[in-house]
């Protein structure tokens, strides 16, 4: 279950339907921590259902590197994974 944080994952159902996000925590095994670091910042992950969202295989390297060595993670940090990936 820990290989999931930093991957990308696209929502498939509410208000956030088709918007990429990164996973940065796990809340109990059946729901994640997800933010973008623009819709929904660091300070306030949003909590979503596994089942709700598309995980991917891609992984954002240096946000699981950030995340798993508890150092402090920026939205601007969020914000260069989500843009790198769409490129």
């Amino acid at each position: 279950m820990d290989t999931i944080i930093g991957r990308y994952a696209w929502s498939k159902s509410g208000r956030d339907k088709d918007r990429l996000f990164i996973i940065i925590g796990i809340y109990d095994d059946q729901h994640v921590l997800i933010a973008d670091g623009e819709y929904r910042r660091v300070e306030n992950p949003k909590k979503k259902k596994l089942k709700h969202l598309n995980i991917t295989n891609k992984i954002a390297d240096e946000i699981q590197t950030i995340v798993t060595m508890k150092k402090k993670l920026l939205d601007a940090d969020l914000q260069r994974a989500i843009n790198d990936y769409n490129e």
